[in-house]
């Protein structure tokens, strides 16, 4: 399945190498991943961190970093803001953390003064791949936004459907998820998708196709649907899944991840250049793809 994942990768890479800049560079698993990247040709990279560390660490897990910058810094801190420093310069267009706290990283992020914090709101947006379904799905928020109101909604909207259509999807399908199908005033994330879809049907989010209430077997099944009696250009054919709440979309894409052959890959939006925040339990291949979707923007 990695074989042909690759190939999946290699219709996304982007018609330059683009530059990315690694905050707190002593984490071998990220620089294992860039190191991937630019051997395919999506990256170069500027290293951020302890000089002798990072080079330390590329020996003993015979990692070629000799084509990359290394720029010292004295602390985590210093290396989150070098990097953030980079992007804000121009001379990185894509920001990763390392062996950081992400806390830390968004610190750097949100300054006024020195980080790279965009007009809208910063939101995670997920990607998940599977070869046996021949399928790509986005998913938001899964990792940031806690308990999205509706015009947090709105704006999550905004941010996946550009991301979408940077990945390709000209006009992306947005799922909002709830437990059912119809408006319950005492289930706020049915009321929040009534209105969303109102919304879209209005002109006021645009660039896509907006349905809800929809449970995700209806979102994401044909035959489900089907079965359901339930009609109309989303249902079984998503490709954005909004979540009403952190809690539902994380433990679902790690069901997703853990029981099925998803790999899965994020990029944070909002900033003035996308921003990867891999876990550190993530895979090599998550990693990869998180890089390859960046470079997509």
């Amino acid at each position: 399945m990695e074989n042909q994942f690759l190939e999946k990768l290699n219709t996304m890479r982007p018609a330059h190498p683009r530059t990315i800049a690694l905050a707190a560079a002593e984490d071998v698993d990220a620089m294992r991943a860039i190191c991937r990247a630019h051997e395919m040709g999506f990256v170069n990279a500027i290293l951020c961190g302890d000089e002798n560390r990072v080079k330390d660490l590329a020996l003993k897990n015979n990692l070629d970093i000799s084509g990359f910058e290394i720029v010292h810094c004295e602390s985590d801190l210093d290396a989150a803001t070098c990097a953030t420093g980079l992007v804000r310069a121009g001379r990185a267009d894509i920001l990763m953390k390392g062996l950081i706290h992400t806390a830390d990283i968004l610190r750097a992020v949100l300054n006024r003064e020195t980080g790279i914090r965009g007009d809208g709101i910063l939101s995670h947006v997920s990607v998940l791949y599977s070869h046996t379904y021949n399928r790509t799905l986005f998913m938001t928020d899964i990792a940031m936004v806690m308990y999205p109101d509706l015009e947090t909604k709105v704006n999550l909207i905004k941010n996946a459907v550009n991301f979408a259509r940077h990945m390709g999807v000209d006009m992306p399908r947005v799922a909002a998820l709830c437990a059912v199908e119809t408006l319950n005033p005492k289930m706020q994330a049915t009321v929040d998708a009534a209105a969303l879809r109102q919304m879209n049907a209005r002109g006021e989010i645009e660039n896509c196709i907006v349905s809800g209430p929809i449970a995700f077997d209806i979102a994401v099944s044909r035959g489900a649907a089907e079965k359901k009696g339930v009609t109309g250009p989303v249902a079984g054919d998503a490709d954005i899944l909004l979540f009403h709440n952190i809690e539902a979309g994380n433990n679902t894409i790690k069901a997703m991840v853990q029981f099925g052959d998803w790999i899965f890959g994020g990029v944070v939006l909002g900033a003035r250049a996308p921003i990867v925040l891999n876990s550190r339990s993530d895979s090599d291949l998550s990693k990869l793809y998180s890089i390859c979707c960046a470079c997509t923007m």
